[in-house]
């Protein structure tokens, strides 16, 4: 098991950042259509201010990144988790109503970013986002859903058929502690069977909706099924 201590939040320069990001892509076999998005927005970022913003050596071979330059401080006694849009009930669960209110959901999985990287065997804790889908109660057309971070910015987006896989998690709980605000916490979703852009961190809101909407990374390029190693699914 994995425990990661001690993390320092450190701001590198642009450049150094894309060399990084290169230099993952370079060292990992990913899918030809992901390899070349993400390619694609590397090159764009090299020709522009981009959205990149620092990218933090973190414990136990996690790298943290931080569109905004900073992490996001939530209280644990403060955080909401909204779910709202196309539902029969709305819904805005404490961390105490994602703890005591849904079914607990642990499993063993690797973590993979699209630049290269890879944590095997990250233990994560938490809620199936099926579950809590299941109370809100998706209504009409509803076929989508977007996820909105906390650090005000990040956007995210699944099908609500991919919503629905077993190995997607609402998670409050990784590496055998409560998520720590480097890695997204006090909440944030865990896809398993997709690259790390897709898990958005620090989640506060998922609205359901009836068509999906590109995520704040698929804006610059990336795939919006992030599936590892490019493999087609639902």
């Amino acid at each position: 098991m994995s425990v990661v201590a001690g993390e320092k939040v450190t701001h590198v320069g642009r450049r150094t950042v894309l060399g990084l990001g290169a230099a993952g892509i370079a060292g990992i076999v990913l899918g030809s259509r992901v390899q070349q998005a993400a390619s694609g927005v590397l090159t764009k970022l090299s020709t522009s201010l981009g959205p990149l913003g620092a990218l933090v050596p973190g414990a136990d071979q996690f790298r943290i990144y931080t569109i905004t330059g900073s992490i996001p401080q939530i209280s644990t006694a403060a955080y909401r988790l909204s779910v709202d849009g196309m539902v029969g009930h709305p819904l805005r669960l404490s961390l105490d109503d994602l703890r005591t209110r849904f079914p607990r959901t642990r499993l063993t999985h690797k973590f993979q970013c699209v630049t290269g990287w890879i944590v095997p065997d990250v233990h994560w804790e938490g809620v199936l986002l099926s579950d809590v889908l299941k109370e809100a109660v998706p209504r009409g057309r509803a076929s989508a859903l977007r996820f909105f971070s906390g650090d005000g910015v990040y956007t995210e987006s699944l099908t609500l058929t991919q919503a629905h896989l077993p190995d997607v998690l609402v998670a409050d709980r990784m590496i055998g502690d409560d998520v720590t605000p480097e890695h997204g916490g006090p909440v944030r979703l865990y896809v398993a069977p997709m690259y790390g852009y897709k898990s958005i961190k620090w989640l506060e809101r998922i609205t359901v909706t009836d068509e999906v909407v590109p995520g704040y990374w698929e804006q610059w390029g990336y795939p919006v099924n992030g599936w590892i190693g490019g493999v087609a699914q639902q």
